[in-house]
């Protein structure tokens, strides 16, 4: 699983126009599924997201969690992430998993990390969306669970 995660002070998906959720202070979790992910990708994923410490402390440095904030996140499905550029100016997806398995552990995931943090919003599976945030800091960090970094 490959993961892009933005500190937000707000973010939404809106699909056909209307918004389909929103969080407030928390993180914005664009989500990759490959296709040899399976459960020990969103366990260690997951803990991995709940307990990163990106959001300031009183000395202003980073060094609160999601957990310690009661910050939400909102997790939207991200095939993109999986892009080959190798060959030619037309990405390739081939590296993401297939459709179905894909959806079912994205919504896996978001379970898993539900079980950890105030709240978790989602998108649409594979729907046409528009994602709107205000990222804090700006704080951007790429996550791939098959590293372990």
């Amino acid at each position: 699983m490959r993961a892009i995660i933005q500190r937000v002070s707000e973010a939404s998906v809106s699909i056909d126009g209307s918004v389909h959720a929103a969080i407030e202070t928390g993180m914005l979790i664009l989500l990759g599924v490959g296709p040899e992910d399976d459960q020990s990708d969103i366990d260690w994923l997951a803990q991995k997201i709940a307990k990163l410490r990106i959001f300031e402390d009183d000395e202003g440095k980073m060094n609160k969690s999601l957990i310690d904030i009661e910050g939400n996140a909102l997790v939207i499905s991200q095939f993109t992430l999986f892009a080959s550029t190798k060959k030619g100016t037309r990405p390739a997806f081939i590296g993401a998993a297939p459709p179905d398995m894909a959806k079912d552990l994205y919504q896996q995931f978001a379970d898993a990390l539900a079980g950890m943090i105030a709240e978790v919003k989602t998108g649409v599976f594979a729907a046409d969306m528009d994602v709107a945030l205000h990222n804090d800091g700006p704080v951007t960090i790429s996550i791939d669970s098959k590293k372990r970094e």
